[in-house]
């Protein structure tokens, strides 16, 4: 049995604040807004699992207006969720996630993020693909007003 989830996930940037993707601290002069880290990579991966076991979402899980996720790692919050996905028997079948940033460029860090993704869901470095992209300056993201994420997730039974 196969399960299939999608996720998407936008935060708008701020000053003082570092900027973490897909786990990974990336230098640039502002981080992204959110009651957690912001980590928007691994909030549309958190989504997209709990999209295909069929769970709701992140602010379901994790709400904005619970203190006790003020600043959480996301990191820890995908392992929570990852929790309840393998308890119901599930793998990862692969993952494909885009980052949708102007700047900064994320072509030096995809490695690193694809590594640390890996990590947070128990597979091989092969079964996670994380591309990402601009829009050409259009939109908020071309403005540079903020990073947008979105996955697709393959679940699989064990």
């Amino acid at each position: 049995m196969i399960r299939i989830g999608q996720g998407f996930d936008v935060h708008k940037f701020q000053e003082g604040r570092p900027l973490i993707i897909g786990g990974i601290a990336i230098p640039h002069d502002r981080g992204l807004v959110g009651h957690s880290d912001a980590d928007v990579l691994l909030h549309t991966i958190t989504d997209a699992a709990l999209g295909a076991i069929g769970e709701g979402d992140i602010g379901r899980h994790f709400p904005d207006t619970d203190a006790a996720f003020k600043d959480a790692d996301s990191a820890v919050l995908l392992e929570k969720i990852w929790e309840v996905v393998t308890e119901r028997g599930y793998e990862l079948g692969n993952i494909d996630c885009t980052i949708i940033a102007e700047r900064p460029k994320m072509a030096p860090h995809i490695t690193a993020i694809k590594e640390r993704v890996a990590e947070l869901l128990r597979a091989d470095v092969s079964q996670v693909n994380v591309k990402a992209t601009t829009t050409e300056k259009l939109g908020f993201t071309g403005r540079e007003e903020g990073i947008a994420a979105m996955a697709t997730i393959l679940l699989q039974k064990k």
